[in-house]
Formats: C-alpha cells, structure tokens, sequence
C-alpha cells in the first residue's frame, strides 16, 4: 500500500534528473541496447527481433555520438569516450557490408564529368585552351581517373573503419562492452567514479575510502 505522502514524479522532474545524470543514463541505455542487440544475434541473426534492435541501436547511436561531441567538455575524458566508442559500434552494425566506395567513386565521377561540361571555351591564364577537355574521350578519362583516386581513398579508409567496426560487433566483444557501459553507468550513479579508476589498485583504494 503506498504512502498518503507519496507523489510520482512529474514529467520535468524526470527530465530533469536524467538531465542531471546525462551521461550515466546514456552509458546505462546503450549499454542495455548493445547486451539486446548481441543477445539477438546470436539467437536468430535473421530474425525480426535483430533488425528492430539494430534499428534502434544505430537511432540512439546517433544521440549518443552527438552528446559526446558537444557535451565531452563537461564529461570525464574516460566517460566521452565509452560513449563514442559505443555510439560508433551501434552506427557501423547496419552498414558493415555496405560498399561506400563505390557509391563515393561513381557520384564523384558523375560530378566531375558534368564539371567539364564547363570548360568549354576556356582558357587557363588565358593562355591554354581547355576545351579539348570538355569533350569526348579526354573527358570520360579524367571523370574516370577521378572516381578512381576516390575509390581508393575511400576504399582505404573504409577498410580501417569496418575492421574496427566488425571487431567491436563480434557479438561477445559487443555483449562485452555493454557490460562494461553498464557497470560504469552504476558506478557513476553511486557515486563510485569510473571503472577505470579501480585498474590501478593504487588509486582504487583511494576512491573507495573516500566515498566509503
């Protein structure tokens, strides 16, 4: 039986506590969704339940990122970066087998075709003519150089990032992580600091007499 006294919070309190306790809620929440998230594909990595999951990840993924970005300031230095980190593992999930670099190469090739278009009557330093270059083969070549440079560039840059993405989203690695955003969370909550100050046995023993 509750209490005569008893009130339940009121929508701006909640909203003021978990602006309060912003960056411990965010570990909290997307550490849950992270443990969901591996749990559900090592159950049925096909199945409805995963993609909804997923789907949800890489949304509150996007919160996440944009917090650490412009509240890090205001954070600890070990807090934005779990955060990030944990953002980045739940954005990459649904594009690991997404070729960008090719999307990337062909947008730019278009681009720079159309781009020629304008060079048409041109001079350089009112000197060389630049036409030839508007035109026929010499075009489709350097739209095609182009997108190739490009390719590669992003190709290279793709390969790093889906390396760490894959590795982070192996499901244990990921199930992982979302215990340990999890206990920072409670740590943080209890006031115990973060579970990095407990790695060097010096300092633990410091921050448990203090908040003791």
């Amino acid at each position: 039986m509750q209490s005569a006294d008893y009130k339940p919070m009121e929508t701006e309190q909640i909203v003021g506590w978990i602006s309060d306790n912003l960056p411990q809620t965010i570990l909290l929440v997307g550490g849950l969704i992270a443990m969901c998230v591996a749990i559900a594909y090592a159950k049925d990595k096909d199945g409805g339940k995963y993609k909804a999951l997923m789907a949800v990840g890489f949304l509150f993924g996007v919160a996440m990122l944009y917090e650490a970005l412009t509240m890090h300031a205001t954070w600890r230095s070990v807090t934005s970066i779990l955060i990030a980190l944990t953002a980045f593992t739940l954005l990459i999930r649904p594009f690991r087998d997404v070729n960008f670099s090719i999307i990337a190469a062909i947008m730019i090739m278009a681009f720079v075709y159309i781009w020629l278009a304008s060079f048409d009557g041109a001079t350089l330093f009112g000197q060389v003519d630049l036409t030839p270059l508007s035109q026929g083969w010499a075009r489709l070549i350097i739209s095609f150089v182009a997108g190739a440079i490009v390719y590669g560039i992003c190709r290279f840059a793709e390969a790093i990032v889906k390396f760490f993405g894959k590795l982070l989203n192996c499901w244990p690695i990921l199930f992982v992580l979302g215990i340990v955003c999890i206990a920072e969370a409670g740590l943080m909550f209890l006031g115990y600091g973060s579970i990095f100050d407990y790695l060097d046995l010096s300092k633990a023993k410091d921050v448990l007499e203090v908040n003791l």
